[in-house]
């Protein structure tokens, strides 16, 4: 039977005509809406809120390849701001050539892709081990794990510089490398909590059945759950990507005499040109522009490879449990 109260509204709704509603209801339900997220007024802030947040990120960017894109009329020019009245790419050629930029950018997406890959791999074991396995002091070493993530970098670059001193690896890419490979690197306690995370979502019947069908451990990992943890995976490894693509304190720490260095350092390198050239010539007015144009490039690869992946990245970001 009907609930009564629902039938009278029903009634009432039948009795009262349509067109008989003021223009003033119309008015409402435009600008404000029959909820509070499909009025035209919300709308409009929104889109307030989603320009400003736009244009605080992407002004510096565009900032830069403005900058970098002009020529000696438009830099002595205090009327030119934003766009230049002619493109000039002398500045573009100049931060090419200081970088070495073929030899750099191949050396810096090799190692940043193997520290990528390989922080991926040995994060997603240790995640599945805190998240799944029983083992001794488990909570200890978690605590362990926790405090690896606070303790900033730079209380370790002692201990870590005798270490690569004494084992004769300044200069080379082993001490980049090796820390990867056990799951420490750069930001690897962030990324172990991010694999630990997604592994305890997932259901345990799926463990139970593989057991049931004889698989170990090993193989239940490698064949059943990291499959599912792509997501995580895409995010964890463009994290890696990026901040090791962008890091420069290690590079410099390691390769200090080193002629094969990644783009980060060469961007330090050609700042550092800079500021002995003006100490002994004085200020150019060609030295933003080059420093400009030294960023683009160095910053150019993770923008495209970003492009190409935001769909993933997102999609990752929000099955891993980032946003709870």
């Amino acid at each position: 039977m009907e609930n009564p109260i629902s039938l009278f509204k029903k009634r009432a709704r039948l009795a009262k005509p349509k067109g008989l509603r003021s223009p003033l209801y119309y008015v409402r339900r435009t600008v404000i809406g029959l909820e509070a997220d499909k009025g035209l007024l919300f709308k409009l802030f929104i889109y307030v809120i989603l320009i400003d947040t736009a244009f605080i990120y992407l002004s510096p960017i565009l900032y830069m390849i403005s900058n970098m894109m002009k020529g000696t009329a438009d830099l002595l020019d205090p009327s030119v701001v934003w766009v230049p009245r002619t493109l000039y790419l002398g500045h573009l050629q100049d931060a090419w050539e200081s970088l070495k930029y073929v030899k750099s950018f191949t050396i810096s997406l090799s190692l940043t892709t193997s520290v990528a890959l390989l922080q991926t791999v040995s994060c997603a074991v240790a995640g599945y081990a805190f998240a799944r396995l029983q083992f001794p002091l488990k909570k200890f070493w978690f605590f362990c794990l926790l405090l690896s993530f606070v303790i900033p970098i730079q209380a370790t670059v002692l201990p870590s510089l005798l270490a690569a001193v004494s084992m004769g690896w300044i200069n080379t890419y082993i001490p980049i490398l090796l820390p990867a490979v056990f799951g420490h690197g750069l930001k690897g306690a962030l990324f172990v909590i991010i694999f630990r995370q997604f592994f305890m979502t997932q259901p345990k019947e799926l463990e139970e059945a593989a057991k049931m069908d004889g698989a170990n451990v090993f193989r239940t990992f490698y064949r059943v759950m990291l499959p599912l943890a792509k997501p995580a995976s895409i995010v964890v490894f463009l994290f890696a990507f990026v901040w090791t693509w962008n890091d420069y304190y290690l590079p410099g720490m390691y390769l200090m005499s080193s002629d094969n260095t990644p783009l980060s350092m060469g961007l330090s390198q050609i700042s550092e040109v800079l500021t002995v050239r003006q100490a002994e010539e004085g200020p150019s007015i060609f030295d933003e522009s080059i420093k400009m144009a030294t960023s683009f490039l160095v910053i150019l690869p993770p923008l495209i490879l970003y492009a190409f992946t935001q769909r993933w990245f997102v999609e990752g970001v929000e099955r891993t449990g980032l946003v709870e």
